[in-house]
Parts: structure tokens; C-alpha cells; sequence
């Protein structure tokens, strides 16, 4: 076997050792039978909030099939939400990675981040075509007209307000794609997930478990709603006989304990991000408020209450899933971190709303 029969152009080729074909039954290039040439070299650039990470996966759908063979690369702050089986090369933002991907060449580079460090790298980037946004005259530019829209609403709230496509629908237009109900992908460690779902199982007792999710992130607390609000919540669930369950991060673990003695619904404690998504598989609904359960709530496919009162409700791609409850009148804190009507419009939104949206499930 010789250097010149190496066939770098494999998708199975591993860069400096043995690929899965040589390891699992001694192929060598001259005479493998498992030869995949690579179609098209893709670049997603997607920084940003786990949340919008999760979201934009739907694009690998697309892309697989579009093109066959394609090799997909993704540059992320999260790589542990990615699914590996999706994605050939996941890198992690540091040095090493912007370096490898700014002396490397792409068919197709895109980027979803409006920021500047993202958008400074797709200005670097080789690569035949571009879709997104990129960096020209010291600010952030559309790389085809195609994402000017989503520049536009980002740039003007009365834009974003008028705004009536979901995020998807958006995302796809700025890759020059329509939308056609791609689902959501994410990493789930199926052994965990299992754990839970045997523990649930136990704990619930045959009833449909209801994942309260009960924080949302410092970056805007109006769309916290009130301990009052979810105890009240958690035992009308019960008195119907559901199994409800508190859920939330390191933020909320104090909050979670109180209500949770309080009212007497179970709370399993707060756990990394591998197995809170392990953990949110393992429920039947889960009713939050517009942050990062909704997007892994929505990639597990699970029946959910989206309680929304500063954001546009169009944004939001349910997948005939889910139900939005917000308040009986509009909400006029726009992506507003402080309520300009003195109550947050989060408490005129009543315990027995969202039970009433989530028995239409």
C-alpha cells in the first residue's frame, strides 16, 4: 500500500489514524469495499446560547439529504448538545480550530451568529458559497440578500414585532431553503435517559409525568414566573391526576427545594446537562417558559406548554406539539429585562391557564 493510493477523499478517513473500516476488518484503500467519496464540504458556524444551538440542527437534515455524501463540519461554544451521528467534525471555539477552519476550504459556509467574532471568521473562510451573515465595514453584513431580513429585525423591534415566519422558516430562507418541518437533533445518552425512565416510571405510578421546568436563564428575568404561580400549578396537575415534577438548573435548586417541600411534589435535584436532557426524555409534557428546555423539549418531541410573554409567538416552530399561553393583554416589554407596567406580565398568567392549554394536548 503506497501514499498515493491513500484515498484522503474518503469520508471514513480519519487524518492521521486508522478509519473504522481498517479497524473492523482490515480494509486498506486499494481494496476496500467501503469507499465513500465526500460529496460537498459544509460549514455551519453557530455559536451562540444552547438553545439557538439545538435549533438550527434541523439544517443537517436538510443538508444530508440535499447532498449526498456531504461532510459536515460545525464550530460551537456547546459541543456536547451536538449529535455526533449527524456531524462529521464538531469544533469546540478556540485557536486551534479557527486556525484549522480559516487554512481549510468549504463548498458551503454558513453562519447563522450575528456576532463579531463569528461574523469576522466567515469573512476569512474559504469557501465557494456563503449564506448568513459576515463582516464588511466594521459591522455585521449579510452574505446574500437572503439574510437581510433576519439583520433587520435583530437591527428595528417595530421589524421584529410585524415579523410572522418562525425562526426555522428564517434560518432556512438565509441558507436559500425552505423549511419543510426538519426536526430538531440532539446528543442523548440513551443509559441515562433509561435510568430516569425506569425511575420515573416507578415514582409516577402509571400517571403522565409533567416537567416543570422553573427557571429561565439572568439574561431576562421577566419571564420568570412566581413560586406561587408553579405550586399552584403543580398541585391542580396533581388533583387531576397527573405526576408532576420540578426541574430546573443550579439557579433554581434552592427555589425547587423550597416548593418542593412545601407542596409535596418530587423534585430529583439539578444534575449536568447530559443528564437534565436524559432527565426531560424520561416525562411525558413538560410546560416551561421560552428558554433552553424549550429547544430540548422540542428536540425529544415531547408535548409541551410554552408560556411566552416578551418574545414575538411567532417565532416558534411546536411541531404540532405544543400550545403558547401568554397573557390576556399583550405584553409590552418587548425582549424587555425589567416589566414597564409596574406587575410582570408573567403573574396575569394564572396557574389554571396553563393547565387548561395543557389538557388540549
Amino acid at each position: 500500500m503506497e501514499f498515493n493510493e491513500v484515498r484522503r477523499d474518503c469520508k471514513h478517513f480519519k487524518g492521521s489514524v486508522p478509519c473504522a473500516p481498517n479497524k473492523a476488518y482490515g480494509s486498506v484503500c486499494s481494496n476496500c469495499g467501503h469507499f465513500q467519496a465526500i460529496g460537498k464540504r459544509i460549514l455551519i458556524i453557530k455559536l451562540g446560547a444552547l438553545g439557538d444551538v439545538i435549533r438550527t440542527t434541523p439544517l443537517l437534515a436538510r443538508f444530508r439529504k440535499k447532498y449526498s455524501n456531504c461532510h459536515i463540519s460545525w464550530l460551537t461554544l456547546s459541543p456536547e448538545i451536538l449529535p455526533k451521528s449527524s456531524i462529521d467534525v464538531i469544533y469546540a471555539l478556540s485557536a486551534s480550530s479557527l486556525f484549522v477552519l480559516q487554512n481549510s476550504e468549504f463548498d458551503i459556509a454558513v453562519n447563522l451568529d450575528k456576532d463579531p467574532e463569528a461574523c469576522i471568521l466567515m469573512a476569512k473562510i474559504r469557501a465557494n458559497e456563503k449564506y448568513g451573515f459576515t463582516w464588511n465595514n466594521q459591522a455585521v453584513a449579510p452574505c446574500t440578500m437572503a439574510a437581510e431580513h433576519k439583520l433587520m429585525t435583530g437591527f428595528f423591534d417595530q421589524i421584529s414585532k410585524a415579523n410572522t415566519k418562525n425562526y426555522l422558516e428564517e434560518v432556512f430562507e438565509i441558507c436559500h431553503e425552505s423549511f419543510e418541518k426538519e426536526p430538531y437533533q440532539i446528543a442523548l445518552n440513551e443509559d441515562i435517559a433509561a435510568h430516569w425512565a425506569k425511575q420515573l416510571k416507578q415514582c409516577a405510578n402509571g400517571k403522565t409525568v409533567v416537567a416543570l421546568n422553573t427557571g429561565c436563564g439572568p439574561r431576562w428575568n421577566t419571564r420568570l414566573w412566581s413560586e406561587e404561580r408553579w405550586g399552584a400549578l403543580a398541585n391542580s396537575l396533581t388533583a387531576r391526576g397527573y405526576f408532576p415534577v420540578f426541574l430546573g438548573g443550579a439557579l433554581e435548586h434552592d427555589k425547587n427545594l423550597s416548593m418542593s417541600e412545601k407542596n409535596q411534589i418530587f423534585y430529583p435535584g439539578h444534575f449536568d446537562l447530559e443528564t437534565f436532557i436524559s432527565l426531560t426524555s424520561a416525562c411525558d409534557i413538560v410546560v416551561t417558559q421560552v428558554t433552553m428546555m424549550m429547544h430540548i423539549a422540542t428536540a425529544l418531541r415531547k408535548k409541551m406548554v410554552l408560556i411566552n410573554t416578551i418574545f414575538n409567538p411567532h417565532e416558534f416552530e411546536l411541531y404540532g406539539r405544543g400550545v403558547i399561553v401568554g397573557p390576556p393583554n399583550p405584553c409590552t416589554c418587548y425582549y424587555g429585562n425589567t416589566c414597564m407596567q409596574g406587575m410582570p406580565c408573567m403573574e396575569s398568567i394564572e396557574a389554571e391557564d396553563v393547565v387548561e392549554a395543557l389538557l388540549t394536548l
